[in-house]
């Protein structure tokens, strides 16, 4: 009786173990990936704080581009009203095309140049895009890392039981890959 006992004991701890080690596993890279896109969500916010004063800087110099501050300050407005993580990429990489031309407006205009208001947050902007970048790379590891965990099996159990689901790449769509054109 007591080695029947023991072994029901044993063979429960042992479930118990690999039960909680795959539900926890599943809770952890759902939550990884939670944390990889607020870090996004923090650079991106960054860059969206930075743009009024560079959008400022640069209306001094560069008064017939209205269209595109006005386009920049509107996709900025757009992201802050996006409901979903989609839509809010989606927003991210239109803007950053906008972006991109503005930045070109350097090249144009050598007093703008030589404007070290400009100069400073262009600089800060770009770091601000190298962090975008590496936090991207990040979000998408994690990403990668989860979706092949609840692919497998048995992860694919923990994560029904859990209720962990696919999380989508943050993917650059093949049309915002082309350089941007500025002309005048």
């Amino acid at each position: 009786m007591k080695r029947v006992l023991m072994s029901f004991i044993s063979l429960f701890i042992c479930i118990f173990a690999f039960t909680n080690c795959g539900y926890n596993t599943s809770i952890e890279m759902e939550e990884t990936v939670k944390e990889s896109w607020s870090q996004i969500e923090v650079q991106l916010k960054r860059r969206y704080d930075l743009i009024p004063n560079l959008i400022e800087t640069v209306k001094g110099y560069a008064t017939h581009e209205r269209g595109l501050l006005t386009d920049i300050a509107n996709a900025r407005k757009a992201y802050f009203q996006s409901n979903s993580r989609n839509e809010k990429i989606a927003n991210s990489q239109k803007l950053e095309g906008m972006l991109s031309r503005l930045l070109l407006l350097k090249e144009t205009y050598p007093n703008l140049k030589a404007n070290q208001s400009f100069l400073k947050l262009q600089d800060t902007l770009e770091g601000t895009e190298n962090r975008i970048a590496v936090a991207r790379k990040r979000y998408n590891t994690s990403v990668k890392e989860l979706n092949s965990y609840i692919r497998g099996i048995p992860g694919k159990w923990w994560a029904e039981m859990t209720g962990v689901v696919k999380a989508e790449y943050y993917e650059i769509k093949e049309a915002e890959k082309a350089v941007p054109k500025v002309k005048f």
